[in-house]
């Protein structure tokens, strides 16, 4: 980091913060505060729905998901475009006919008071401990890598966000995020653009490709139905379609971005918006990983990415071991290089095979090194990461781009930080506010409203930076936050689907079945963890609401139709089959 890099870097998050407040200011009332005013156009909807999923995991996360996996991630993905047009047929036009400022208004509507609380509740659990992780995730890596004190990052990303959140509220979230969009989008095409500049002369963009398909960087598509493999094309389609379900109708954190539209229609466009520009936009930063791969096969690459794990384990008994792995792995670094060179005129399938087995080898030889790392650690009483995915384009960024770009990426990071926290902390405070405190106390004045939901919104502020300065990180940053939202989205999604489609199901059933259910999934989850069962987080979303919902049926089978009864039958039979496969 040297001075320009700092000017940039501070310049850019300043300008946004000061913008966000100073167009925000005198937010006076409810409407204004929680829902912006109802004035916001559809592409300031698409692009706010965006920056709220695009949190700094996305940008720090993904592209070392694809350096060691490849391209496959993006299937996760595919369920997204059909869970938008779900929401804009189905949740869009009931919350706006209602003119709820939380989705979980309607269910009080649809069921009782205890269901509404209790959704509520499981959205501020998950909600409230992703937003600790969106500004942990950024906060521990730049610190692994730049040296700074970790508490002290997640102190500043926290106030940042906080500062403009609590001044503007909702219209404040949305103005900001348009910006940090548009700081994001420039960075990393920038980013993309300087890794192709950097390969050598000889290597076009479609040779780069070949070299990244010889290793398997690009197979896009896995149609097996195998739940060993985490990301298919059916988990995607299934698990992926549930879990968008879940996170874009039922989750405040997106739905306060939409109810915020101008009318329905705009609500509607800027989901559509979203819904056709996201995939793209996640294959592209997977693209400039895969980039960042081919980069490393012509230059050479640390045995970990992450220098404090390095460090660590070079200043400890295994130091002697760590290199003579690191000897190994430049050995097959300098046979790789012979072996790209021949393939990049001939495109031998024979020579593809070589090239992939050399890869093999040095992912290998990694994992060795992380073993001695995770032994190190052990050894000296220190808590180090050696998983090294969410450090790789860090890693790249930081050795090699020019001076003023750094800051940059860097500012890209953090934007995407303050903007997917912004969005949680306003959907955390509006949830406690409107659907907690307002319903649970006598009527209120705007005003007494708005100082509230400020408040709320600094205490849920404090409460995420609470948990970033505790949080651990798990094998990979962006599968955590998944992870969290897998277990409890399956749940509230079954919940709104029995509350859209099955009218003769009643509050009590609905709300027995809820809590069965949750603590089902937490079992089912524990169990994969252990190794008990094969269930792939991905899989709770659509497991959880087969379940919730089949439980309420059967509770109120003696007052279903004959079509709710063949449903319940088609869940059941669903469920049974899920079940097998797991199991087996």
């Amino acid at each position: 980091m040297q001075t320009l890099d700092w000017i940039v870097l501070i310049s850019t998050l300043l300008l946004i913060v000061g913008y966000g407040t100073w167009q925000t200011r005198g937010s006076k009332n409810v409407q204004d505060f929680l829902k912006g005013g109802n004035s916001s156009k559809w592409w300031t909807i698409g692009l706010s729905v965006m920056a709220t999923q695009a949190s700094a995991i996305t940008f720090l996360s993904t592209p070392g998901q694809a350096f060691n996996d490849g391209m496959g991630f993006v299937q996760f993905y595919f369920g997204l475009p059909i869970a938008m047009v779900v929401i804009c047929m189905v949740f869009i036009p009931l919350y706006h006919k209602l003119k709820v400022y939380t989705a979980y208004e309607f269910l009080e509507t649809r069921f009782d008071l205890k269901t509404r609380t209790l959704t509520a509740i499981l959205f501020l659990i998950q909600r409230g401990l992703a937003a600790g992780i969106t500004i942990f995730a950024p906060a521990i890596i730049l610190s692994a890598v730049l040296g700074w004190n970790l508490l002290l990052l997640n102190i500043i990303i926290g106030v940042l966000v906080i500062i403009y959140t609590v001044s503007g509220g909702t219209r404040a979230v949305n103005v900001t995020q348009k910006h940090q969009m548009v700081v994001i989008f420039t960075g990393m095409v920038i980013a993309f653009i300087l890794i192709i500049s950097k390969l050598p002369a000889d290597i076009t963009f479609s040779k780069a490709l070949d070299i990244a398909g010889a290793s398997g960087k690009m197979e896009v598509l896995d149609f097996s139905f195998n739940l060993n493999n985490r990301y298919t094309f059916w988990s995607g389609i299934i698990g992926g379609t549930f879990l968008m379900l879940s996170y874009f109708g039922t989750d405040q954190s997106q739905v306060q971005r939409y109810l915020s539209g101008k009318s329905l229609k705009e609500m509607q466009l800027g989901l559509i918006f979203n819904g056709l520009l996201k995939v793209p936009m996640q294959f592209f930063i997977l693209l400039v990983g895969v980039m960042v791969f081919v980069f490393y096969q012509f230059n050479p690459a640390p045995m970990n990415f992450n220098p404090t794990a390095t460090e660590l384990v070079l200043n400890s008994e295994y130091a002697a071991e760590y290199q003579s792995l690191q000897l190994e792995q430049e050995k097959i670094f300098n046979d790789k290089q012979t072996l790209i060179n021949k393939y990049t005129d001939s495109e031998s399938e024979q020579l593809k095979s070589y090239i992939h087995l050399a890869n093999e080898a040095s992912d290998d030889i990694r994992n060795e090194a992380k073993l001695l790392i995770d032994k190190a650690g052990e050894a000296q009483q220190v808590k180090v990461e050696s998983n090294d995915k969410d450090y790789v384009f860090i890693h790249f960024i930081l050795n090699n781009l020019p001076r003023g770009l750094i800051g940059l990426l860097l500012a890209v990071i953090l934007s995407a930080a303050m903007s997917s926290t912004s969005s949680e902390l306003n959907a955390l405070a509006s949830t406690t506010t409107i659907d907690l405190y307002k319903r649970n106390t006598s009527e209120k004045t705007d005003e007494e409203m708005v100082k509230t939901s400020r408040l709320f919104t600094l205490a849920w502020g404090i409460i995420a930076i609470g948990v970033a300065c505790v949080a651990n990180l798990a094998e990979n940053l962006i599968q955590l936050v998944n992870i969290i939202g897998s277990i409890f989205y399956g749940n509230v999604l079954g919940i709104f689907l029995l509350a859209f489609f099955f009218k003769t199901v009643k509050a009590n059933a609905v709300f027995v079945a809820a809590l069965i259910t949750q603590v089902l999934v937490i079992a089912l989850f524990m169990l994969n963890q252990y190794e008990m069962i094969n269930l792939p987080f991905l899989w709770l979303n659509f497991v959880g609401c087969m379940i919730v919902m089949a439980i309420a049926l059967l509770i109120s089978f003696k007052d279903l139709k004959s079509n709710s009864k063949l449903a319940l039958s088609i869940i059941a039979l669903a469920l049974c089959s899920f079940g097998y496969v797991v199991l087996t």
